[in-house]
């Protein structure tokens, strides 16, 4: 997401063009990375019990954590369901299509497959979805999102990774190097939720054991993970760890704010035994329309965030960005290019984005200038009149202050 740049040997038509090109990028990148920091940020609820406090021997907070992170469970299969409620505005069930219509226009648009998971599994940045997860080992997982008289599927079967749409019947297909688990463009499993949670722990943050719980029949502890810097729009993490495996179960962040649970994540039923082998067999249905990657149909603007790009959190640089602050209160920053915020006469091929946009912003002032802040009960962006974009999971007033600071 490095910001368009020129010089002064390019020709005055190309210029005009890198022009036009900054003013397409604000309309696309601010709501793409906006969906990407939350994606990355999302995933920790209060850990409710299934039945009771099971009896488990005593464990220090550092013990619980060295026990996640030696935790190796290869096989498994099991349902999770993932509730996502991040505070925008009502607007009659059309926020997935607009979050997933943003990552496809950031990823080439129309012509861009349904199947792609890239697109796909930014619906899970809102409502409820029970998924069905299953591994086997580094070559072979498999994700398949239920929904109502469909299913999307994402296998990874040795080289071979696919995306199946059963509503469309469309199939996207790539391959991934053997041995390398296949990159999932969101966090989606209790596990993928608590690497990134755990990557923020320091001296900023408070980590206690807090009792016991069941979840899905199993015996597990809870890990409590608080901030202690104040401006964090982060209140409490807490996650439920199985007390044989290490394997975080349940996931939960609730926010600064109060109230409900931004984002609870855990499995209703699970199992370590070896899955089938039939399970990671994918064959495209007679009929599907298959996209494969690279191909003149897959998106090749600006792909949507992957695992890696989110690597670190907020505390380490976000997919190239420049970062202000420390600890929970780290701020990404980066140059669009543009010219601040688009209206929605500017978006007329982007769902709508630009009303929904300016349907929660507020405008500010500061030594920075003045710019639009867009807020959610976890995550907020400052977009600046000349096109400047801060974001993190803090506060209105930490952002212009980091605005000010990075001014």
């Amino acid at each position: 997401m490095a910001p368009y740049a020129s010089d002064d040997s390019t020709p005055a038509g190309e210029a005009d063009d890198l022009r036009v090109g900054r003013r397409k990028a604000v309309r696309y990148i601010v709501p793409v990375t906006v969906i990407g920091v939350a994606a990355a940020t999302i995933g920790l609820v209060p850990a409710l019990a299934d039945s009771g406090d099971p009896d488990l021997p005593k464990i220090t907070a550092q013990q619980l954590i060295e026990k996640i992170a030696a935790s190796d469970v290869q096989q498994l299969s099991g349902t999770v369901k993932i509730t996502t409620d991040l505070g925008l505005p009502d607007l009659g069930g059309l926020e997935s299509g607009l979050l997933s219509g943003a990552t496809g226009a950031a990823g080439g648009g129309d012509g861009g497959s349904s199947a792609d998971p890239s697109a796909k599994l930014t619906e899970l940045a809102s409502g409820t979805h029970t998924l069905r997860v299953a591994a086997d080992g580094p070559d072979k997982q498999k994700l398949s999102l239920l929904e109502n008289a469909a299913e999307y599927s994402l296998i990874h079967n040795g080289k071979d990774v696919w995306g199946y749409d059963s509503a469309s019947n469309e199939v996207y297909h790539s391959t991934s190097p053997k041995g390398k688990e296949a990159a999932e463009p969101v966090p989606t499993t209790p596990k993928d939720l608590t690497d990134e949670a755990l990557k923020a722990v320091d001296d900023t943050t408070s980590v206690t054991v807090d009792g016991t719980v069941q979840v899905a029949g199993r015996d597990a502890y809870k890990l409590l993970v608080n901030p202690k810097q104040s401006g964090s729009t982060v209140g409490a993490i807490s996650v439920a760890v199985d007390a044989k495996t290490g394997l975080p179960l349940k996931f939960t962040l609730t926010p600064a704010s109060g109230g409900a649970a931004v984002v609870d994540a855990g499995f209703t039923q699970v199992s370590f035994a070896k899955p089938g082998a039939a399970t990671f067999d994918f064959t495209p249905p007679k009929g599907a329309k298959v996209t494969e990657e690279g191909s003149a149909d897959a998106p090749t603007d600006v792909p949507a965030p992957s695992r890696d790009d989110l690597e670190g959190g907020f505390a380490k640089d976000l997919a190239g960005l420049d970062v202000l602050g420390e600890g929970w209160t780290t701020v990404a920053t980066f140059d669009s290019g543009g010219e601040g915020v688009p209206s929605s006469g500017d978006l007329p091929d982007a769902g709508g984005l630009g009303g929904f946009l300016g349907s929660f912003g507020d405008k500010v002032d500061g030594k920075f200038g003045s710019g639009t802040v867009f807020s959610t009960r976890l995550v907020n962006a400052l977009v600046t009149d000349d096109g400047k974009v801060y974001v993190g999971a803090v506060t209105k007033d930490a952002l212009v202050k980091a605005a000010n600071t990075g001014k």
